[in-house]
C-alpha cells in the first residue's frame, strides 16, 4: 500500500475561502496551510460566522467589550498570515445553528468571493478521542457552509434575492474539510508552522502569553505530518466536486 504524500494545490486553484465559526478557529487548525497558500500567491479570504463574544476563559474571565477585541485580534492574526480579506457575519457566539438564514449569508459570501476552494470543518464529527467534544458552533458553521457550497451557491433558483444583489451563481471546484476523521489529504507546513504559532498568539484574549501554543501546535503538526512523511503537516478530507452536480 502506497504511503500518503503531501498535497499541493493545482496552480489553477487561485482563490480560497476559509469558513469558521469563531475567531482563532482558523489559527488553531489550518493556518499553516493558509500561510503556505498565501506564499504560493493564492488569494485567501476568511469568513468568521461569529465574533467570539462568548469566548471567556482563564485569560478573559468575562465578556464585556470582548467582540471588538476579538475582531481586532482576528485582523492581527490575518495580517501575520498574509490574508487581507476578512468577513464577519455577526452571528451570536455559542448558540449557532445551521439555519436557512446562515446558509443564505454564506452563499452570499461564496458568490461574492467566488473561490475555487472552500475550507471548513467536518460537521459529522461529534467528538475527538475521549477528551474533546466538538463545539456545536463548529458543526453548525460547517454544515451550513457545505450546504452553501452545494447546492445553493451554484443554483440560480435558490435564494433568487441574491441575483437582485448582482450575485450570480458560482461553482466551487474543491472542498477541504479540516478535522475530518479519517483524513485523506495532508499539507506540508514545515515552512509555515512558526507563522501559524505567531498568528494564534495574536488571539491574546484566548491563549494568553505563554509558550504552550508553540508546544501544542507543534505536537499536532508532528502527528499529522507522520502520515504524509513530513516533519509537520495539517490533515484534511478533500472533495473534488464534479461539474454538473
Amino acid at each position: 500500500m502506497t504511503s500518503p504524500r503531501p498535497h499541493t494545490l493545482d496552480a489553477s486553484l487561485a482563490r480560497i475561502l476559509c469558513i469558521a465559526a469563531h475567531p482563532d478557529d482558523i489559527e488553531f487548525t489550518i493556518a499553516g496551510s493558509v500561510a503556505r497558500w498565501v506564499r504560493e500567491g493564492r488569494d485567501v479570504v476568511f469568513c468568521l460566522v461569529t465574533s467570539g463574544g462568548a469566548g471567556t476563559n482563564e485569560h478573559t474571565p468575562e465578556n464585556t467589550g470582548l467582540v471588538p477585541i476579538r475582531e481586532r485580534e482576528s485582523w492581527d492574526a490575518a495580517r501575520i498570515l498574509g490574508v487581507k480579506d476578512l468577513v464577519f457575519l455577526g452571528y451570536q457566539d455559542g448558540v449557532l445553528e445551521p439555519t436557512l438564514g446562515l446558509r443564505r449569508d454564506l452563499t452570499r459570501v461564496i458568490r461574492r468571493s467566488r473561490p475555487d476552494v472552500v475550507v471548513c470543518g467536518d460537521p459529522t464529527v461529534r467528538w475527538y478521542g475521549s477528551e474533546y467534544l466538538n463545539h456545536p458552533d463548529h458543526r453548525a458553521a460547517a454544515s451550513a457552509a457545505l450546504d452553501a457550497v452545494f447546492p445553493s451557491a451554484e443554483t440560480r433558483a435558490i435564494f433568487p434575492e441574491l441575483l437582485t444583489e448582482g450575485l450570480e451563481p458560482h461553482k466551487v471546484k474543491e472542498v477541504f474539510l479540516s478535522g475530518a476523521v479519517p483524513p485523506d489529504t495532508w499539507v506540508d507546513v514545515g515552512d509555515t508552522l512558526a507563522i501559524k504559532c505567531a498568528a494564534l498568539k495574536a488571539h491574546v484574549s484566548q491563549v494568553g502569553t505563554g509558550d504552550w501554543v508553540d508546544t501544542l501546535l507543534r505536537d499536532w503538526a508532528v502527528r499529522d505530518g507522520k502520515r504524509a512523511g513530513v516533519q509537520y503537516g495539517e490533515a484534511y478530507r478533500r472533495l473534488v466536486l464534479r461539474s454538473g452536480t
